[in-house]
């Protein structure tokens, strides 16, 4: 996915920011129908109109978002509905931890706008901008830019399922939102290029389907963990190699 060379060749915050929505729009078309299918399902679920839209604004996490819709409907309790969508979320840490050379030397007021705004596809997009090696001071800009881009269409999305959406019978079973799943996926083969990605990424696709049939959707705790344990214990393993095999 590369980069439109006018930014690159004459960097400033609007081309940034106009790059980054740029290269944000295919991994939004996968996100539409996602968007869609959420707000229909969610008034069914138990969520009022009001409390629907303020779930897309305050939390912003499409997969915690259904998750947390189906706890609902299987009136699972608060604690549980916490626990789990958290652990979903887990996967943050270690987007936040990638970008934190590139965003420290960066003020409070844009720290945490990017990190409220940081999502799956943002992360793709802007980490891959953040290493190219060219100086340009504004960054920070396509970060943005790709982040409210985002933002917006889940907003918009979200009020489509919920008015439009519910004109439509049975919208949740035409497997719409299959498209997000295709672009997860082609989100992350492009990384399957160390042992340890690899690990963690068998280990928690297997664990899934294994465990698939827990209650309250603990399947993807499990698996959540099970990916990131299975990715730490074959880095420490690469890293006990390496040490072993230095010369004395």
């Amino acid at each position: 996915m590369a980069i439109a060379t006018d930014v690159t060749q004459r960097p400033s915050p609007w081309r940034e920011f106009w790059a980054g929505v740029r290269q944000t729009v295919p991994l939004i078309v996968g996100a539409i129908p996602f968007g869609i299918i959420f707000g229909t399902l969610a008034q069914s679920s138990g969520l009022s109109f009001v409390g629907t839209v303020a779930m897309s604004l305050c939390v912003f996490a499409g997969s915690s978002q259904f998750i947390a819709l189906g706890l609902l409907a299987a009136g699972s309790p608060i604690g549980m509905i916490i626990l789990t969508t958290w652990v979903v979320n887990l996967r943050h840490l270690l987007y936040s931890a990638a970008l934190v050379p590139y965003l420290k030397s960066l003020s409070q007021s844009w720290k945490l706008p990017l990190a409220f705004w940081l999502t799956d596809e943002t992360f793709m997009v802007a980490v891959q901008r953040y290493r190219q090696r060219d100086l340009a001071p504004y960054k920070h800009w396509f970060h943005l830019g790709s982040a409210l881009a985002m933002y917006t269409n889940w907003q918009l999305c979200t009020l489509l399922g919920l008015t439009l959406g519910q004109t439509i019978p049975n919208a949740a079973s035409w497997g719409l939102d299959f498209a997000m799943v295709a672009t997860f996926i082609g989100m992350t083969i492009p990384y399957l290029t160390t042992r340890p990605m690899l690990a963690a990424v068998i280990m928690a696709g297997g664990t899934a389907l294994i465990a698939r049939s827990l209650p309250h959707q603990m399947g993807l705790m499990v698996a959540a963990v099970a990916g990131i344990a299975a990715g730490v214990a074959v880095e420490n393993r690469l890293k006990s190699g390496e040490k072993d095999n230095e010369p004395k």
